[in-house]
């Protein structure tokens, strides 16, 4: 469509060049060929038509099966704190598991079984630790190839830069397997051992440095983490639907203090102070006493950096060894009933406070323990380890589904009065409040409030060539200014507010590409509503609608309302329940309720008078007319 629209002026000129070049070498032809050269075959123009903006108080959104949760306290300096916590199931990485090598009922049976080799396993809980990966940036790179990622490397162009210092350059150290951003960690003659200790070398053996991403606040604060049992039992089918659709819960729904039990860890009460760590997390390994020539634990196990915090042992050991063989243990449904999973909740330190993004698809709570078994050459038995796994959500396989269940809930400080009064009004608004989670929306009526078929008609009559259209939003930076320190959202996502199809079309834009590290900004170029800025901060976003306008005027499609949203991923356009001014249940886009971002913008209803007039919100349309 877009090789139409580029191409219908030249077109139209080529064809009265032609015609012309008739008239001149036929003379007979004088007359039809005088008439087309003579008269103005089209006229170009550009037609500025009014639009109506509402904002709606967004209540709860539907906060369980997300692809993210958000955990902490989003300090925004216009729309003020959003508290999120989340209670989420437990899920057993195998059904009735056998925890050592024989089941519970095996090792019962031990001292009348004819096998020498079974005997009381005696499971013991070594440790339990819970695990949340941060988000890594898609956008870190290593331009260089030295081994440093670009944000850690004052040189990031250049592999021979020595960034630690110590006299040997980044790309040296990355071949002696050293840290090139720890002058402790060096090995100069690569001879395999630190000059500094002389302890041998590991290859990636220390903890590597990523950049972050979806964290905001006081990120170098420290912060307060509690994890508790809770007793609140996450249904996974809706009763009300005869356990035909899935249970839904909202971002408005509590579940501290009246639902929650045993405190597995807490900050606080434990003296320690956690920090955000862009590094690795290392955990020793242990030493194997058979190589006598090798020191396994001087080698390390590496996750991605995150949240690792020790969880009560007795509590597991209680209810998860111990329940070996149990009925508590042999199912997921029976398990969830009896465990009811955990609830999150963390706060900074610091007044600013702190958020995090987090995949629970990715945590998890790993079981350490140890258990006996037989040595046929000692009276005394051996003493083995092993490690089992409890998940949070799980992804189902090749679907957008997701297996357990987990609840984000989102608390937010009453909005300033300017706001609340702007909210879910039958009048036409100045500014357009947008904020992510639980939060606010816009709509928008183009042409007139009622259906516009008027505008459209009249320009279906001119026989109007629509070669653009779109709609500019410009940014309240008085506003965002005043409240300061705003984080300001990088894409706006317009959609059909009825059918709740995005106004940008997957068949005939470019959508995210692989390996692109900022799908967010770069798909669907077409349609942008990405900001744009200057010095002083966003200024502005247009979103092109020229297809939506070609379809209200050459399709008769419906001119249905529009919705304007954050977005955390132009990609994703699944829908979920939301709840409204009212008690109204309506469909709300997913990826408006997983950002904390919030932003002014100009809306419809500004005076003549006032000097921000001109950048109220309009639609403008870019024609041709055939003549």
């Amino acid at each position: 469509m877009n090789f139409f629209k580029k191409c219908t002026f030249p077109i139209l000129l080529g064809l009265a060049l032609t015609m012309g070049f008739f008239s001149s070498c036929e003379e007979d032809l004088t007359t039809i060929g005088a008439g087309v050269v003579g008269a103005e075959a089209f006229t170009t123009g550009k037609e500025v038509y009014d639009v109506f903006t509402y904002n709606k108080n967004v209540v709860a959104v539907r906060a369980n099966k997300l692809p993210l949760y958000q955990l902490g306290r989003f300090n925004h300096g216009l729309y003020g704190n959003t508290r999120g916590s989340v209670t989420a199931q437990l899920q057993l990485s195998t059904p009735n598991p056998v925890f050592g090598s024989f089941s519970q009922a095996t090792e019962e049976n031990a001292d009348t079984d004819e096998s020498v080799s079974t005997i009381p396993e005696n499971e013991t809980i070594k440790e339990v630790y819970l695990y949340i990966p941060y988000f890594t940036s898609r956008g870190s790179r290593d331009t260089d190839g030295d081994g440093v990622l670009d944000e850690f490397d004052a040189l990031p162009e250049d592999p021979d830069n020595d960034s630690d210092n110590d006299g040997v350059s980044n790309s040296l150290e990355a071949t002696a397997n050293t840290d090139p951003l720890d002058s402790s960690s060096v090995d100069a003659d690569a001879d395999g051992f630190n000059d500094g200790d002389n302890a041998p070398i590991f290859e990636d053996n220390f903890a590597q440095r990523f950049e972050l991403d979806s964290i905001y606040g006081a990120i170098d604060a420290a912060f307060n983490l509690k994890v508790e049992r809770s007793t609140f039992f996450l249904r996974d089918l809706d009763p009300n639907t005869n356990f035909q659709e899935a249970q839904a819960y909202f971002s408005s729904q509590e579940f501290s203090p009246d639902f929650v039990a045993d405190v597995l860890y807490d900050t606080t009460k434990d003296s320690v102070d956690l920090f955000i760590d862009d590094r690795e997390i290392l955990i020793a390994r242990e030493d194997n006493e058979t190589t006598e020539d090798v020191n396994e634990s001087l080698s390390f196990r590496k996750l991605p950096p995150g949240i690792r915090v020790p969880l009560d042992n007795k509590f597991f050991q209680d209810n998860i060894l111990d329940k070996e063989s149990s009925s508590e243990l042999f199912s997921q449904s029976n398990f969830s009933t009896f465990l009811r999973g955990i609830h999150l909740s963390l706060e900074s330190v610091d007044p600013e406070g702190l958020m995090l993004l987090l995949d629970l698809r990715r945590a998890n709570i790993e079981i350490t323990y140890t258990h006996e078994a037989y040595n046929s050459e000692s009276d005394d038995p051996d003493v083995l380890e092993k490690s089992y796994i409890l998940n949070f959500i799980t992804p189902i396989p090749n679907t957008q589904g997701i297996n357990g269940n987990a609840v984000n809930t989102l608390l937010n400080d009453d909005y300033p009065t300017a706001i609340s009064e702007s909210l879910d009004t039958d009048e036409a608004t100045s500014r357009i409040y947008l904020k992510g989670g639980a939060g606010i929306v816009a709509e928008i009526d183009l042409f007139d409030p009622m259906n516009g078929r008027d505008a459209i008609n009249q320009i279906k009559a001119e026989n109007w060539i629509v070669n653009e259209a779109h709609l500019v939003f410009y940014i309240d930076r008085e506003q965002l200014n005043a409240a300061g320190g705003i984080i300001e959202p990088p894409r706006l996502y317009l959609y059909n507010a009825e059918t709740n199809v995005p106004l940008y079309n997957p068949f005939t834009d470019q959508g995210p590409q692989q390996n692109d590290p900022f799908p967010l900004l770069t798909a669907y170029p077409n349609y942008d509503g990405v900001i744009e800025e200057d010095e002083d901060g966003g200024v502005k976003y247009t979103v092109n609608i020229t297809e939506h306008i070609n379809n209200l005027i050459l399709r008769d499609e419906a001119n249905d309302r529009l919705g304007l949203s954050l977005t955390s991923d132009i990609a994703n356009v699944l829908v979920s329940d939301a709840l409204f001014a009212n008690g109204e249940e309506k469909p709300m886009p997913v990826s408006a309720s997983l950002t904390p971002f919030g932003t002014v913008l100009f809306g419809s209803n500004i005076p003549a008078s006032d000097p921000n007039y001109d950048k109220r919100l309009t639609l403008e349309v870019f024609y041709t007319r055939v003549d």
